[in-house]
C-alpha cells in the first residue's frame, strides 16, 4: 500500500464556496497533502435524496444507496473541476499507478456488512471506512465550518473512528483539529483560489 497515505474527504457543503473548493482540489492535485485519495461529500445531490425521502417515505436502505450515487456524481463534478483527479471505484489501483483518485463508492450500493444503510453513515464515516481499508496514515475531513463542533460529524463516526489506526483531522476555513492522539488546535493553511477546468477523467480502475 502507498506509504503515508491521506484520505481527504471534501464536504459537499463547499459547493457553496466555489473559490475555496476549486483551490482545495487544485492544491490536492499539486501534492499539498502528499499521496492521497479524495472522498467527495454528496452535497446538494444528497440533499435532494433527503428531500425526496421526506416527501415519499421510502426506507433508509434505499436512501443510503441513492446517497452513494450522489457521492459518485460529486466525484465526477470534482474531476471536471480539476482534471488531474480521476474517478475510480478502486483507488488502490490508481495510487499504484501514481495517480490521484477521487473515489466513486458505487460498488457499495450492493451493500457491505460493515456499513449500516442509514443516515447515521454519511460521507464522513465512509471516508474513515475507506481510510481503514487502505491502511492510510490519516483521514482529513475538510469542512465549511471550523472544528471542533459536534454537529460537523455524523452519528456513526465514533464507531468507524474506533476501527481506524491513523490520525483523524478536521479542517475548517481557519482552523484544523487533530481529533486522534492530541487535542491541539492550529491554524489551517489558506487554500489557493482557482478557476474552472473542464473534462472529468475516468480511471481504468
Amino acid at each position: 500500500m502507498v506509504r503515508d497515505l491521506t484520505v481527504v474527504k471534501i464536504g459537499g457543503s463547499l459547493v457553496a464556496e466555489s473559490g475555496r473548493l476549486r483551490g482545495l482540489l487544485r492544491a490536492v492535485a499539486d501534492g499539498a497533502e502528499g499521496p492521497c485519495v479524495v472522498v467527495p461529500g454528496g452535497g446538494g445531490l444528497a440533499d435532494a435524496v433527503r428531500a425526496t425521502q421526506a416527501a415519499l417515505a421510502f426506507d433508509d436502505a434505499l436512501a443510503h444507496r441513492l446517497a452513494l450515487s450522489a457521492m459518485a456524481g460529486m466525484a465526477r463534478i470534482f474531476a471536471a473541476l480539476e482534471p488531474r483527479l480521476c474517478v475510480a471505484t478502486d483507488p488502490a489501483a490508481v495510487l499504484g499507478q501514481g495517480g490521484i483518485p477521487v473515489w466513486d463508492p458505487s460498488p457499495l450500493v450492493d451493500g457491505h456488512p460493515d456499513i449500516p444503510e442509514t443516515w447515521d453513515v454519511t460521507s464522513d464515516s465512509l471516508a474513515l471506512w475507506l481510510a481503514t481499508e487502505l491502511r492510510a496514515a490519516r483521514c482529513l475531513l475538510v469542512k465549511s465550518a471550523d472544528p471542533p463542533r459536534d454537529d460537523l460529524l455524523d452519528a456513526a463516526f465514533p464507531v468507524f473512528a474506533a476501527r481506524f489506526g491513523g490520525d483523524i483531522l478536521v479542517r475548517g476555513p481557519g482552523r484544523e483539529w487533530l481529533r486522534a492522539g492530541s487535542a491541539r488546535t492550529r491554524r489551517a493553511p489558506p487554500g489557493p483560489a482557482g478557476g474552472a477546468a473542464p473534462g472529468p477523467r475516468e480511471c481504468a480502475a
